[in-house]
């Protein structure tokens, strides 16, 4: 088989298993980080001033992961850029606003969510081999969605792609995004990452506080996980149980 399309099946099945990946960040990054709580010693700012304010800058990140999903999904028309797990999804070629300059913007926000906890380790190591993961993993993703969107589209897309970089954005492309903003579409399909963000770092917070016997916890990790939960449950419930989440179709 050419690579072509080795790597476009291999794409495939990574787009429709990518939901693990985060699993395997979370499960690799728990153990690193209760290691650094008990040998306090192999991360540098370990009980200093300045590591409530590292835990921030983690938490930071992870929220500019979350930001860009928002600002890519509220502009975009229905059925794309979804959360699809069977297959590739595209009635049209988004090609304004974040798209314009970037081709794979959900990608890379899903890098700064992910990114955000695998700081908070304070493992160098594990940090650069989480970007490493995250690239090869993700490479074969991107892969096979731009052959899908390349044989769908022709052309269009392959004007598209030769002034819009796949992964580092470059602003001076920018075009103004030609659909309004919908809300309900991003609290529809986003009601869970920030939630689940919030989760993350507080989780970790009681862990370490419970290992070094204390309960110093982290406020804002504590706010941010109660109030996102909360929203997750009423957002859970508006869309199970009633129409007020319904996307509708539009044109702009």
């Amino acid at each position: 088989m050419a690579l072509q399309e080795e790597f476009e099946q291999q794409g495939i099945w990574l787009f429709r298993h990518r939901s693990f990946l985060p699993i395997i960040i979370i499960v690799i990054g728990a153990g690193l980080y209760i290691n650094t709580e008990i040998h306090p010693e192999t991360f540098f700012l370990k009980g200093t001033p300045y590591e409530f304010y590292y835990g921030l800058f983690c938490l930071v990140v992870g929220i500019l992961g979350q930001f860009i999903r928002v600002i890519t999904i509220g502009y975009v028309p229905k059925n794309t850029s979804g959360r699809n797990v069977k297959g590739q999804v595209a009635d049209t070629l988004n090609t304004t606003g974040i798209y314009s300059i970037v081709r794979h913007p959900l990608y890379l926000g899903n890098f700064f969510m992910w990114l955000g906890p695998a700081l908070l380790t304070g493992n160098f190591w594990f940090i650069m081999a989480f970007c490493f993961l995250f690239w090869v993993y993700y490479e074969r993703i991107m892969f096979a969605e731009e052959q899908f969107l390349r044989k769908k589209f022709g052309m269009t897309y392959l004007h598209w792609s030769e002034r819009v970089p796949a992964f580092i954005p470059d602003f001076k492309n920018y075009r103004r995004p030609i659909m309004t903003f919908n809300w309900k579409k991003v609290l529809k399909q986003e009601k869970n990452g920030l939630f689940n963000l919030f989760v993350i770092f507080f989780v970790f917070d009681v862990i370490g506080e419970l290992i070094i016997g204390g309960t110093n916890f982290n406020l804002i990790f504590l706010g941010g996980f109660i109030v996102s939960g909360v929203s997750f449950i009423v957002l859970t419930f508006l869309k199970r149980r009633t129409t007020v989440l319904q996307v509708e179709n539009r044109l702009r």
